[in-house]
């Protein structure tokens, strides 16, 4: 998963024919499994009144008579938490024969309900609604519609059995959408007709793996029009020209699908979809499918140069989770139904990994040149390099507590740090591919773990669940080392500085200048906001805001803090470049910064003795060291024609 702008099954049904891998074992103590009743789960959703933000579904649930217990979806793949939407499952009817039933909703656990069915009746009729949030906030529970077009997560209309592994319970689906729409899905269709798609049966793993994006503008762009191997991406949009993707990066995209090839060396579905939303009245983020990914973004993204260039690793980070995260999970994150809670102690691996393969292929595949690529690795190390709570919480807790730092403020966030084994993952790994370049002469790298990791030839969607020791013993297959004290070295100790050992070992240095970078004022355009995070410690939004503030900072030892208004500086009304004029005259015997500022209901100036200027992040070369990461960065694969 993939916030903008900051991202186990073990058997699985594919279409009529059945992939199994490992063994399942009971947990110790856990209840034997339910008998699996012989017929699918049928469910029907009406999708006709997205536009109006609300989705609406029946559902026949093969039961016997008796107590029953249904359950919604809690722990939500990808996400990482308890974070299925059950405040907004409304009109919730259970009927049996015609006979409505009573139902009640469980104390001790809000996702799961009770209720007992009639002598005689084999199938329960449930009819249910999502309703859709409008505000553009948050993951998959966040806005996904809007008068044009919608993302259907199946998990916030199913309903089902506990006891069994969701491989083993089986939906038949159906889709009606809106008059005029068109759709993309990785969800294999049997056939459609009347204004209804009818899918194949599949394991509810592979239904809750598989949403639907439809829209009434929408655009197929076939990225292996004549390969084995299909590749699509989907777009949906509130507008026509927000479709129009330029032919050259058209040709980035088709040269990733050449990248992550080369890469991984194997594919583990049966064909690709990336799911593109680009509208500014959804949540923007990026959350990993096996064969897809709900990709949102701002409606003009890929026309606008910035924008663009913004979200440039974004599909390539969500496509590496095909492999790292979907194929290759972590033991405690792969859990037999969605109410058991999820571990996230190698999420470092799952999505510091990706982290770091997703930047690597935006460079490899062209939808980053060097630059960009440098200046986005900039920025992460020196926020990394500032990140005062380094002091108290290492990196491994940010994993191990990652359910409860997703949806933490952004107030405090530097001090008390969010889910930072995402960027400091990628200074983690990018350092683990310079020392095993360094230890073999360049003849080995990263490329090679991934080889080894994730690749095992083609295979359709299924999980190789992992722990610490078969990360640790497959790097030790690249190049032999002590991989665990190197790794534990990075998680378990407190700061300060971050790991920045890819970076200096890579030939590079990082610096800090006057003038920040493309990136970084592109960055602050998007997000309309003011860096000046590594000058004065202040980090806020173009009206004055106050988001956060680096504890020991110049503006924290001041007496500022977030949640604080920025009136004034040096007399004069806050505009952002009123505060950075005012940064550059006070450098060196200028005078001292004066900051009027409203807390609550009560003015204050206070004054900052800081006299060092505007400060942005850059990399700069070290020429006394081999340039390696420009030989990380370098294509594995040729570019299509008409590259740039």
């Amino acid at each position: 998963m993939t916030a903008l702008f900051k991202g186990t099954v073990i058997c699985v049904f594919i279409v009529s024919s059945i992939v199994c891998f490992a063994q399942r074992k009971p947990k110790q103590g856990a209840a034997p499994a339910a008998q699996a009743p012989a017929a699918p789960i049928k469910i029907m959703v009406d999708a006709t009144h997205a536009p109006q933000k609300i989705l609406h579904a029946q559902l026949e649930i093969p039961v016997t008579a008796g107590p029953v217990t249904l359950v919604y979806p809690k722990w939500i793949p990808g996400e990482h938490g308890p974070t299925g939407p059950v405040v907004d499952l409304t009109g919730l009817v259970f009927t049996a024969n015609g006979q409505r039933l009573t139902w009640r909703r469980d104390l001790g656990d809000m996702y799961t309900f009770h209720l007992t069915v009639p002598a005689g009746v084999t199938t329960l009729q449930a009819k249910l609604d999502a309703v859709l949030p409008a505000p553009p906030a948050g993951f998959s529970s966040g806005a996904s519609a809007t008068a044009n077009l919608d993302m259907l997560s199946w998990n916030q209309l199913v309903l089902y059995q506990p006891g069994r592994h969701t491989d083993d319970i089986m939906f038949s689906a159906s889709l009606k959408i809106p008059d005029g729409w068109h759709y993309g899905t990785a969800l294999p269709v049997e056939n459609e007709g009347n204004g209804q798609i009818n899918f194949r049966s599949v394991s509810l793993t592979m239904l809750v793996d598989s949403p639907v994006l439809m829209g009434r503008f929408f655009r197929r762009i076939p990225l292996t029009p004549e390969g084995p191997i299909q590749h699509y991406i989907d777009m949906v949009s509130d507008s026509n020209a927000a479709l129009q993707m330029p032919p050259e990066v058209i040709n980035e995209y088709k040269h990733l699908i050449a990248e992550t090839g080369a890469l991984y060396t194997a594919r583990h579905y049966n064909e690709y979809h990336f799911l593109l939303t680009l509208s500014d009245k959804t949540a923007h983020f990026g959350l990993e499918h096996h064969q897809s990914s709900d990709d949102r973004v701002g409606e003009r993204t890929m026309i606008e140069d910035d924008d663009r260039m913004l979200a440039g690793s974004l599909l390539p980070h969500e496509m590496t989770h095909s492999w790292n995260g979907k194929y290759r999970r972590p033991r405690g994150l792969a859990t037999s139904d969605y109410q058991q809670p999820m571990e996230g102690d190698l999420l470092w691996v799952y999505e510091g990994l990706t982290q770091y393969l997703g930047d690597i292929l935006a460079a490899r595949s062209g939808l980053w040149n060097k630059q960009q690529f440098l200046d986005e690795a900039a920025e992460t190390a020196a926020m990394l390099d500032h990140t005062t709570g380094r002091a108290w919480r290492p990196l491994q807790d940010t994993a191990d507590a990652a359910q409860i730092l997703y949806g933490a403020a952004p107030q405090f966030e530097n001090w008390r740090r969010s889910v930072d084994y995402y960027p400091e993952g990628f200074l983690i790994w990018l350092e683990a591919d310079t020392v095993i370049r360094q230890k073999t002469n360049g003849q080995k790298s990263m490329n090679d773990f991934c080889h080894l990791f994730h690749g095992g030839g083609n295979t359709p969607p299924m999980v190789k669940p992992y722990t610490f020791d078969d990360v640790v013993n497959t790097l030790n297959q690249v190049v032999p080392n002590d991989w665990a004290k190197f790794l534990r070295d990075r998680l378990d100790t407190y700061g300060p500085g971050a790991p920045l050992g890819g970076i200096t070992n890579g030939g590079w240095k990082l610096v800090y200048v006057e003038n920040p970078s493309d990136f970084t004022k592109a960055m602050e355009k998007s997000r309309h906001n003011v860096d000046a995070r590594f000058s004065i410690g202040l980090s806020l939004d173009d009206k004055g805001v106050i988001v956060d503030v680096l504890i020991n900072s110049p503006a924290w030892n001041a007496g500022l803090a977030p949640g604080m208004e920025l009136a004034a500086v040096n007399g004069r009304r806050f505009t952002p470049d009123v505060l950075r004029e005012a940064l550059q005259t006070g450098k060196g015997n200028g005078p001292n910064l004066e900051l009027m500022v409203i807390n609550g209901d009560f003015y204050k100036t206070y004054t900052l003795n800081y006299h060092e200027g505007e400060k942005y992040a850059h990399l700069v070369r070290d020429e006394s060291k081999p340039d390696i990461l420009s030989d990380i960065i370098k294509p594995l694969t040729a570019a299509p024609a008409g590259n740039k």
